[in-house]
Protein backbone atom coordinates (compact mmCIF):
# COMPACT_ATOMS: atom_id res chain seq x y z
CA UNK A 1 0.00 0.00 0.00
CA UNK A 2 1.00 3.46 -0.49
CA UNK A 3 3.38 4.81 2.46
CA UNK A 4 1.46 6.32 5.05
CA UNK A 5 2.42 10.33 6.01
CA UNK A 6 2.56 11.00 9.75
CA UNK A 7 2.70 14.68 10.75
CA UNK A 8 4.75 15.31 13.53
CA UNK A 9 2.90 18.24 15.42
CA UNK A 10 3.18 17.30 19.77
CA UNK A 11 5.86 20.05 20.68
CA UNK A 12 5.18 22.92 22.83
CA UNK A 13 6.31 24.98 20.69
CA UNK A 14 8.09 26.78 23.74
CA UNK A 15 10.23 29.11 21.43
CA UNK A 16 7.31 30.88 19.84
CA UNK A 17 5.25 31.30 22.71
CA UNK A 18 3.17 27.89 22.48
CA UNK A 19 0.05 26.94 20.57
CA UNK A 20 0.56 24.67 17.60
CA UNK A 21 3.23 25.61 14.85
CA UNK A 22 1.54 23.43 12.41
CA UNK A 23 -1.63 26.40 12.39
CA UNK A 24 0.76 29.29 11.95
CA UNK A 25 -0.12 30.78 8.78
CA UNK A 26 2.81 31.72 5.77
CA UNK A 27 2.01 33.40 3.22
CA UNK A 28 -1.72 33.90 3.96
CA UNK A 29 -1.86 29.39 3.83
CA UNK A 30 -1.70 27.48 7.20
CA UNK A 31 1.48 25.35 7.58
CA UNK A 32 -0.41 22.16 8.00
CA UNK A 33 -2.67 22.61 4.94
CA UNK A 34 0.87 23.64 2.68
CA UNK A 35 2.31 20.18 3.88
CA UNK A 36 -0.96 18.32 3.01
CA UNK A 37 -0.94 20.38 -0.64
CA UNK A 38 2.86 19.14 -1.10
CA UNK A 39 2.84 15.68 0.42
CA UNK A 40 -1.12 14.33 0.67
CA UNK A 41 -2.07 11.90 -2.62
CA UNK A 42 -5.32 9.73 -3.30
CA UNK A 43 -4.78 6.73 -0.87
CA UNK A 44 -1.88 8.05 0.57
CA UNK A 45 -3.17 7.52 4.82
CA UNK A 46 -2.30 10.96 6.95
CA UNK A 47 -1.73 11.04 10.40
CA UNK A 48 -1.67 13.88 12.75
CA UNK A 49 0.44 13.22 15.60
CA UNK A 50 -0.64 15.97 18.44
CA UNK A 51 -1.64 16.37 22.20
CA UNK A 52 -4.61 18.01 23.56
CA UNK A 53 -7.57 18.72 21.94
CA UNK A 54 -8.18 17.26 19.07
CA UNK A 55 -11.40 19.46 17.85
CA UNK A 56 -8.85 22.22 17.03
CA UNK A 57 -7.64 20.27 13.73
CA UNK A 58 -11.49 19.24 12.98
CA UNK A 59 -11.28 21.41 9.54
CA UNK A 60 -8.48 18.88 8.16
CA UNK A 61 -10.57 15.49 8.28
CA UNK A 62 -7.25 13.82 9.77
CA UNK A 63 -7.00 11.09 12.64
CA UNK A 64 -4.76 12.77 15.33
CA UNK A 65 -2.73 10.69 17.56
CA UNK A 66 -1.37 11.62 20.77
CA UNK A 67 1.79 10.58 22.35
CA UNK A 68 1.41 6.75 24.08
CA UNK A 69 3.83 8.51 26.36
CA UNK A 70 3.27 10.83 29.63
CA UNK A 71 5.39 14.18 29.59
CA UNK A 72 5.81 15.04 25.55
CA UNK A 73 9.35 13.76 25.41
CA UNK A 74 10.02 15.07 22.50
CA UNK A 75 9.78 13.38 18.41
CA UNK A 76 10.36 9.96 19.00
CA UNK A 77 7.09 9.57 21.05
CA UNK A 78 5.27 10.99 18.27
CA UNK A 79 7.12 8.35 15.19
CA UNK A 80 6.27 5.83 18.05
CA UNK A 81 2.91 6.78 18.11
CA UNK A 82 2.09 6.64 14.56
CA UNK A 83 4.31 3.19 14.33
CA UNK A 84 1.78 1.91 16.91
CA UNK A 85 -1.54 3.64 15.02
CA UNK A 86 -0.41 2.45 11.66
CA UNK A 87 0.34 -0.88 13.22
CA UNK A 88 -3.32 -1.46 14.93
CA UNK A 89 -5.33 0.80 11.74
CA UNK A 90 -3.83 -0.07 8.66
CA UNK A 91 -1.87 -3.55 9.00
CA UNK A 92 -1.04 -3.97 5.51
CA UNK A 93 1.70 -1.06 5.89
CA UNK A 94 5.21 -1.85 6.29
CA UNK A 95 6.53 1.61 6.89
CA UNK A 96 5.79 5.31 8.15
CA UNK A 97 7.38 8.13 6.74
CA UNK A 98 7.70 10.88 9.48
CA UNK A 99 7.58 14.89 8.97
CA UNK A 100 7.70 17.74 11.03
CA UNK A 101 4.33 19.87 11.47
CA UNK A 102 6.92 23.34 11.16
CA UNK A 103 7.99 22.78 7.93
CA UNK A 104 5.94 24.85 4.95
CA UNK A 105 8.48 23.97 1.95
CA UNK A 106 8.65 20.44 2.60
CA UNK A 107 9.36 18.60 -1.48
CA UNK A 108 6.54 17.07 -2.82
CA UNK A 109 8.83 14.30 -3.76
CA UNK A 110 10.05 13.59 -0.28
CA UNK A 111 8.03 10.39 0.14
CA UNK A 112 9.21 8.93 -3.10
CA UNK A 113 12.61 9.54 -2.94
CA UNK A 114 12.79 8.38 0.72
CA UNK A 115 11.89 5.12 -0.28
CA UNK A 116 14.45 4.97 -3.34
CA UNK A 117 16.72 5.94 -1.01
CA UNK A 118 16.88 2.77 1.25
CA UNK A 119 16.05 0.45 -1.85
CA UNK A 120 18.83 1.35 -3.27
CA UNK A 121 21.21 1.01 -0.20
CA UNK A 122 19.56 -2.13 1.65
CA UNK A 123 19.27 0.43 4.51
CA UNK A 124 16.70 -0.01 7.47
CA UNK A 125 15.62 3.43 7.23
CA UNK A 126 16.33 6.32 5.34
CA UNK A 127 16.46 10.23 6.24
CA UNK A 128 16.25 13.31 4.19
CA UNK A 129 19.10 15.64 3.64
CA UNK A 130 19.32 19.45 2.79
CA UNK A 131 22.76 21.47 2.67
CA UNK A 132 24.99 19.17 4.65
CA UNK A 133 22.62 18.56 7.13
CA UNK A 134 20.91 15.69 7.88
CA UNK A 135 16.67 15.97 9.26
CA UNK A 136 15.78 12.80 11.48
CA UNK A 137 12.42 14.04 11.35
CA UNK A 138 11.95 13.52 7.99
CA UNK A 139 12.63 10.06 7.36
CA UNK A 140 11.18 6.59 6.30
CA UNK A 141 10.87 4.19 9.39
CA UNK A 142 9.43 0.29 9.39
CA UNK A 143 6.72 -0.09 11.95
CA UNK A 144 7.90 -2.99 12.95
CA UNK A 145 10.31 -0.96 15.29
CA UNK A 146 7.79 0.17 17.43
CA UNK A 147 8.73 -2.17 19.86
CA UNK A 148 13.03 -1.51 20.55
CA UNK A 149 11.68 2.70 20.18
CA UNK A 150 9.43 2.24 23.17
CA UNK A 151 11.95 0.36 24.88
CA UNK A 152 14.53 3.37 23.93
CA UNK A 153 12.39 5.75 25.22
CA UNK A 154 10.88 4.54 28.22
CA UNK A 155 14.05 2.62 29.88
CA UNK A 156 17.23 3.89 28.14
CA UNK A 157 15.78 7.57 28.27
CA UNK A 158 16.31 8.09 24.53
CA UNK A 159 15.02 11.71 23.39
CA UNK A 160 17.13 12.47 20.01
CA UNK A 161 15.95 10.96 17.02
CA UNK A 162 19.45 11.29 15.56
CA UNK A 163 20.68 9.20 18.51
CA UNK A 164 17.80 6.58 17.85
CA UNK A 165 18.56 6.40 13.83
CA UNK A 166 22.13 5.88 14.10
CA UNK A 167 21.92 2.41 15.94
CA UNK A 168 20.27 1.32 12.40
CA UNK A 169 21.62 1.27 8.52
CA UNK A 170 20.63 4.97 7.32
CA UNK A 171 20.41 5.67 3.64
CA UNK A 172 20.39 9.74 2.90
CA UNK A 173 18.16 11.55 0.27
CA UNK A 174 20.00 15.03 -0.36
CA UNK A 175 17.89 17.68 -1.72
CA UNK A 176 18.68 20.81 -2.96
CA UNK A 177 18.10 24.36 -1.63
CA UNK A 178 17.64 26.34 -4.48
CA UNK A 179 15.55 28.98 -4.32
CA UNK A 180 15.00 27.50 -0.60
CA UNK A 181 16.05 24.92 1.48
CA UNK A 182 12.82 22.86 1.53
CA UNK A 183 13.15 22.08 5.61
CA UNK A 184 13.42 25.01 6.81
CA UNK A 185 11.14 25.03 10.31
CA UNK A 186 9.40 27.99 11.74
CA UNK A 187 10.92 27.08 15.08
CA UNK A 188 11.13 30.33 16.20
CA UNK A 189 10.37 33.96 15.18
CA UNK A 190 13.41 34.48 13.24
CA UNK A 191 12.07 31.29 11.42
CA UNK A 192 8.85 32.43 10.99
CA UNK A 193 10.26 35.66 9.11
CA UNK A 194 12.41 33.67 6.86
CA UNK A 195 9.29 31.35 5.48
CA UNK A 196 7.57 34.43 4.99
CA UNK A 197 10.15 36.23 3.27
CA UNK A 198 10.31 33.73 0.62
CA UNK A 199 6.56 33.08 0.40
CA UNK A 200 6.10 36.72 -0.61
CA UNK A 201 9.02 36.37 -3.05
CA UNK A 202 7.90 33.79 -4.15
CA UNK A 203 4.20 35.03 -5.10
Amino acid sequence: MTTPLVILAGGRAARMGGGDKCLLAVGGIPILRRILDRLARPHRPVVLNANGDPGRFAAYGLPVVPDGIAEQPGPLAGILAGMRWVAANLPDARDIVTVSGDTPFLPADLVERLVAARAASGADIAVAASAGRTHHTAALWPVGLADALEHAIREEGIRRVGAWAARHRVAVADFACDPVDPFLNVNDPAGLAEAERFAASAG
